[in-house]
């Protein structure tokens, strides 16, 4: 179990660099270079969806490491 936690933390906060990084800054960013501001979808722009992905990523990291930390603490 303690195995499969660390590895679960291990791949959200891959994901929440990766989030973060994606998202466009006062320059850009990175998703400026891959996807721009097209719309995807019909009010939503690439970087509100990738906020809100980030978003529930970072609450899934923090709800991981209160977990992670009440495994190992026993």
């Amino acid at each position: 179990m303690e195995l499969v936690l660390k590895i679960l933390h291990a791949l959200l906060a891959i994901a929440l660099v990766v989030g973060v990084l994606m998202q466009s800054g006062k320059s850009a960013g990175l998703s400026g270079a891959i996807g721009g501001q097209h719309s995807f979808g019909k009010t939503k722009t690439l970087n509100e969806k990738l906020s809100k992905i980030t978003t529930y990523v970072a609450i899934l990291f923090v709800v991981s490491s209160i977990v992670l930390s009440f495994v190992l603490g026993r």
